[in-house]
């Protein structure tokens, strides 16, 4: 999950739109399927950008009622750099009708 510096004139100028996973995450497999490849990982700040991008995709707004958070205190959760609380990461993980399921690691 590497981002990728991309002078924005150059992608106007290519007639491309930035590329945002968001827009793809429309169904809960895409999602288990997107949270689990980031996770294989092992990046905090990976994983949280991934629930941030899930996040936008069902909305933040939706995700706050959910979880009884609000909208600026999930915002900062899930920015980088963040040390949310574990209990935290389950509401939100909860609100996408997602869990943590410890798994063998395939070496």
């Amino acid at each position: 999950m590497k981002s990728t510096n991309i002078n924005e004139a150059a992608i106007d100028a290519l007639g491309l739109k930035p590329f945002d996973v968001a827009e793809y995450l429309n169904d809960e497999e895409t999602i288990q399927a997107y949270l689990m490849e980031v996770l294989k990982e092992g990046n905090q700040d990976e994983f949280l950008e991934a629930l941030s991008d899930v996040a936008r995709a069902r909305g933040m707004t939706e995700l706050a009622k959910q979880t009884g958070l609000g909208r600026e205190s999930l915002y900062k959760t899930l920015s980088k750099g963040s040390k949310p609380r574990f209990e935290t990461i389950q509401k939100i993980l909860a609100a996408f009708n997602l869990e943590l399921v410890p798994t063998i690691k395939v070496r």
